[in-house]
């Protein structure tokens, strides 16, 4: 990972068009055909992960350690949402980013991403270390 100075600032940009699955009611959270929170906050990942994707090694990327989100207001199908990320702060591994949402000029969602840093190969390995060992014994 690059020194703080380079990062911190950084901007990236991701879109979305609204598909009929990517609603609360195809997904079952809920009763109207809108974009539903997750869909929302995964625009808003991928503003963060083009936001730093140059800085990082090609073994290092990260994950998502932590996320707020308010939604504004409601998105239907076929609309084409533009999500925004900026980093904010550094903090050793983590980097704190500050996204909205738009649909044009209309304010659809505001939200904080904290991202963590990580090895890519180290991370898999303890990921796969992990979930051998906590999986139920089958006889």
């Amino acid at each position: 990972m690059n020194i703080e100075s380079e990062y911190l600032g950084a901007v990236g940009l991701a879109t979305m068009v609204i598909r009929p699955g990517d609603t609360a009611v195809a997904l079952g959270i809920g009763e109207l055909p809108i974009a539903a929170g997750s869909h929302l906050l995964n625009v808003m990942e991928s503003a963060c992960v083009t936001a730093i994707a140059e800085y990082f090694e090609g073994s290092e990327t990260t994950i998502l350690s932590g996320s707020s989100i308010e939604v504004i207001a409601g998105v239907s199908i076929g609309t084409e949402i533009r999500g925004m990320a900026r980093c904010i702060e550094v903090n050793g591994k983590e980097l704190t980013f500050e996204c909205d949402i738009y649909d044009g000029e209309r304010h659809i969602a505001h939200g904080q991403i904290k991202r963590t840093a990580v090895e890519r190969v180290s991370f898999l390995a303890r990921t796969a270390a992990q979930t051998l060992t906590s999986a139920p014994r089958i006889n």
